[in-house]
């Protein structure tokens, strides 16, 4: 969501700062600004829409001599919550005295009573953000120590901060400080960068200390020393980034989505890399650490998750029923915690999340915690707060996803789920004949979502069907019902058109009444167990004047024969094993989204309202 840099060192501040903002516009936002030191005073600028339009702002306000000596400062994409888009409420907020600035992710819960009290004492607001609350709150309790006003100040807040704090006072000065948003320190030579992504970091240094929650550290050039809001010394590990600033690149594609598309196949190979067993004829996951007799114990697991990662949880339900024979319930993790699920020491709690960082997640991860069972993450950023906070797991190797629809994530997701179904179907009651099946499975799925990306052409004239509608439906059974509400989600996150993703048998239970001819419906009837009564389905469509879109198998002809002479177009894949069907079925539909936007001439990297890591409930 929101992204924060901040910079101390020997370089030009603000070029650096801009470019953080760039490398994080992926996270979404709506407004940005930017605060440094010019000659001991605070100087800054702030402006609504995209971070170009800041630079653009800058460059024509602060000549190049201007800038001569910024060396130190800090910069904010602002994802709205409390206020509209306005230069008012965009970040760097000042304190009253107007000498400290501050940028701020998360919600100050309490605001509007730390307001009131502000206010009573002389304070005037000018913004309507929970964030210049903050500022203020610091500015009224400082007596010479930045630290000790943002401790202080962080101790009367309830609710999430990730935070950068800059003071006329201190020039050569840094405070950050994190709760429930993420934030980390890079450490260059002779420089230091605060930031809430790496991609702000990864062109500078690789060098980086990720913060926990209530930590606070002054940051100066190079160093950065770390304690908790009660002034307790605490030390954190530096880590290694292991991708660079060209991962965060186009490549020469149109744009970054369609990138992430094509980057599947390699991606998935990352995700499978060492993973399978040719001897056992199993998977390796040794992330969980989990003991064949550990996962034995096993009883039942629970998969936690929102958005996109929720419909992969909930192909990942089938695989692990199907092979392991353990119950699996999928849950959406913000009722998770809050409907006080029923939990024992036999069950596994698997927390999926891209990102790592998104806040219903993680507070459903603390949940599961707190009730004493056995909790694992499923996250693509290493080191994330999930992945720190389980201490156990599987990475899915996918690469950074700039995009904010996510494509990659979600195929590795579920293939990292298949291993888990493989893993402990092997432990419980797959033989190595089924076992050696699966393993093969796993191998070809690369090179069968190779084969899918080949349909591209194809699939973009096919989704001229789709770019002119309103309104559409998509509809699967079994395994691929998840399939057709990540491929609803997926349209309506870029294209804007309202999707309704549907079981198939559901649609005559009401949805049927808004089918007619400028309604179109996507129908998934590829070769998977229910594949006949979709083709009765689809002609319930039909019958009520709905164009449809059908995507089949290759080689099925009995139902292409079926749905050749009713369906006004058919995406035909690769023929497949069972599990990877819904692979290819997602890949398809990524495409047939990305084309319908294309179409329509929207954002699609940047869709409107929408943030790549949810860091707020």
């Amino acid at each position: 969501m929101c992204g924060i840099v901040g910079y101390v060192g020997g370089r030009d501040a603000v070029e650096i700062l801009l470019n953080g903002l760039k490398r994080m516009e992926y996270r979404g936002y709506d407004s940005a600004g930017l605060a440094t030191l010019r000659a001991g005073k605070l100087a800054q600028v702030k402006n609504t829409g995209k971070v170009q339009a800041l630079a653009d702002r800058v460059f024509r306000e602060w000549s190049e001599e201007f800038r001569e000596g910024m060396h130190i400062g800090i910069a904010h994409t602002r994802w709205a919550t409390h206020g509209a888009p306005t230069d008012a409420n965009a970040h760097p907020h000042l304190d009253k005295a107007g000498k400290i600035a501050l940028v701020h992710n998360g919600i100050i819960e309490n605001y509007a009573g730390l307001r009131k009290m502000l206010e009573a004492k002389g304070h005037v607001f000018l913004s309507e953000t929970d964030s210049e609350v903050l500022a203020q709150l610091i500015g009224a309790l400082y007596q010479g120590d930045l630290l000790q006003a943002v401790s202080a100040a962080l101790l009367q807040v309830e609710g999430t901060f990730g935070i950068a704090v800059l003071d006329e006072a201190h020039p050569e000065l840094l405070v950050a400080a994190r709760r429930g948003s993420p934030l980390l320190i890079g450490l260059g030579e002779g420089e230091s960068i605060i930031a809430s992504d790496a991609a702000a970091v990864v062109s500078h240094t690789r060098n980086v200390i990720y913060l926990d929650d209530d930590d606070i550290a002054e940051v100066r050039a190079g160093t950065a020393d770390i304690r908790n809001l009660h002034n307790v010394p605490v030390n954190r590990a530096v880590s290694h980034l292991d991708w660079d600033s060209g991962a965060a690149e186009k490549g020469g594609y149109e744009h970054f989505m369609l990138k992430e598309i094509f980057e599947q196949p390699d991606a998935m190979r990352n995700c499978l890399r060492g993973r399978l067993d040719d001897t056992l004829h199993t998977s390796v996951l040794t992330g969980l650490g989990l003991e064949p007799r550990d996962m034995a114990a096993i009883q039942r697991i629970v998969l936690v998750a929102c958005g996109t990662s929720l419909h992969a949880a909930m192909v990942g339900k089938y695989f692990i029923e199907e092979l392991a024979g353990i119950p699996v319930e999928t849950e959406q993790a913000a009722e998770f915690r809050y409907r006080n699920p029923i939990l024992g020491p036999h069950d596994l709690v698997l927390a999926i999340s891209q990102s790592g960082e998104t806040a219903d997640t993680l507070a459903a991860v603390r949940e599961a915690k707190c009730k004493g069972t056995l909790v694992a993450g499923m996250c693509n950023v290493v080191a994330s707060t999930i992945a720190r906070e389980t201490g156990c797991g599987i990475y899915l190797h996918a690469g950074p996803e700039i995009g904010v629809a996510s494509t990659k994530a979600f195929t590795c997701q579920v293939t990292a789920l298949f291993l888990l179904a493989l893993k402990l179907g092997r432990g419980r009651r797959l033989s190595r004949q089924q076992g050696a099946g699966l393993v093969a499975t796993a191998k070809a799925l690369p090179e069968l979502v190779a084969a899918t990306l080949k349909l591209n052409d194809k699939v973009a004239a096919v989704a001229e069907t789709l770019a002119s509608c309103r309104d559409c439906f998509y509809i699967g059974r079994g395994i691929l019902h998840p399939v057709a509400l990540e491929g609803a989600l997926k349209i309506k996150e870029i294209s804007y058109i309202h999707a309704e993703g549907y079981h198939a048998a559901e649609l005559k239970h009401g949805p049927i009444a808004l089918l007619e001819a400028a309604v179109p419906v996507v129908a998934l009837a590829a070769d998977v167990p229910g594949k006949d009564k979709m083709v009765s389905n689809i002609q319930e469509c039909r019958a009520r004047g709905a164009p449809v879109i059908a995507v089949v198998s290759e080689g099925d002809e009995a139902t292409l024969t079926s749905l050749r002479p009713i369906v006004q177009a058919i995406i035909e894949l690769p023929k497949a094993p069972l599990h990877a069907v819904p692979v290819l079925c997602v890949v398809a539909l990524q495409l047939l989204a990305y084309h319908a936007a294309r179409l329509r001439g929207c954002p699609i990297d940047q869709p409107r309202n929408l943030a790549k890591s949810v860091t707020v409930e």
